[in-house]
């Protein structure tokens, strides 16, 4: 296991940055998530750690040593890309030993490793078979496996659960923590989707751009975002922004955003708020509208207890005075780039 650090990492392609000076520090044994929308250049920064890219300028270290011109496989790292790319004419066993075998390594080491690999991911039982005959979640497994079985000293993975429909999802976002805290392997892990990142990640890094926005715990993430960016972008829905006097901006949370009789006393901001439409979510309530006094187009959403709100009491067209606590409005300055407690 090692620690991994990237100093002010660029990548261009054709003059245009692709990433913009990246630098991360990664401590050993660590779950980073690169979390950002499709584009942002987490993907390249990943394969640069890994090898696969060079990059224009900067320097990357891996426990300890700069492997800048080391190719791939002296990095001591493994990358599950989103694609599996599993060998559909080999069997389980032979498509978790093939980084073992280009290797040249001896037979007896190998089967060691394929056995210790697939009992450690729960599909020893699935060597003979081929990956026609495996669901999508054993298939995940083996690819994984397959990383696994050089015993690197860091795993990258770039958005492996993608091609997994939603229940295999969460299954598999259950065994890659659950795994990766039992052996306690640096991890880098590439998405997209927030729940991802902030069910599996230690720490995360937002990527917008090619640039770190911020990084930090998932509650440190979602509760005091440094910027506008990382409070639009994470969350579901995403925080409120209203503008406010003097040009700076006001965030708050939809599930902080409540009706005033369901505020406890003590400091707090009000708001009048007309319901255009609510959808029930079973667990939750979520209702769109508009604030009094600011941007008519501005939508506003409010995430609602069911058991204190219903149709009957939120009806589309009404006018409401819902309130906010001063401890959980978060301000931006005029340009977005800030953000500081209320």
């Amino acid at each position: 296991m090692s620690a991994v650090i990237a100093r002010d990492i660029v990548k261009k392609f054709a003059e245009v940055p692709a990433v913009n000076g990246i630098s991360l520090s990664i401590p050993d044994g660590e779950f980073m998530v690169l979390l950002g929308p499709s584009g942002c250049g987490k993907t390249t920064f990943l394969r640069i750690i890994c090898g696969l890219e060079q990059q224009t300028s900067g320097d990357l270290m891996i426990g300890g040593a700069i492997v800048n011109e080391l190719p791939p496989r002296a990095r001591g790292v493994a990358m599950m890309f989103q694609s599996y790319g599993l060998y559909p004419h080999y069997t389980v066993r032979n498509n978790i030993a093939f980084p073992l075998k280009t290797q040249r390594v001896p037979r007896e080491k190998i089967n060691k490793q394929v056995e210790w690999a697939s009992q450690l991911l729960g599909i020893d039982h699935l060597l003979d078979r081929r990956p026609r005959q495996l669901s999508g979640g054993e298939r995940q497994r083996v690819a994984l496996a397959r990383a696994l079985v050089r015993e690197p000293t860091a795993l990258l993975l770039d958005e492996p659960l993608s091609n997994l429909d939603a229940k295999l999802r969460t299954m598999a976002r259950q065994e890659i923590k659950n795994f990766q805290q039992r052996v306690g392997l640096t991890t880098i892990y590439v998405t997209h989707d927030q729940v991802e990142a902030m069910g599996m990640g230690d720490r995360i890094a937002v990527i917008d751009h090619g640039n770190i926005r911020q990084v930090g715990t998932p509650t440190e993430i979602y509760n005091d975002p440094a910027d506008l960016f990382v409070a639009t972008f994470v969350g579901s829905p995403p925080m409120n922004i209203v503008t406010h006097s003097g040009g700076g901006y006001l965030g708050f949370r939809p599930e902080n955003f409540l009706p005033k009789n369901m505020i406890e006393d003590g400091a707090a901001t009000e708001f009048k708020f007309r319901v255009d439409r609510s959808e029930y979510l079973g667990a939750e309530r979520i209702v769109y509208g508009v604030l009094d006094g600011f941007e008519s187009k501005q939508i506003i959403t409010a995430k609602l207890p069911p058991a204190h709100v219903d149709e009957k009491n939120i009806r589309p067209g009404e006018w409401h005075t819902f309130a906010v606590k001063n401890s959980e409005l978060r301000q931006f300055d005029k340009n977005g780039n800030r953000a500081t407690s209320h």
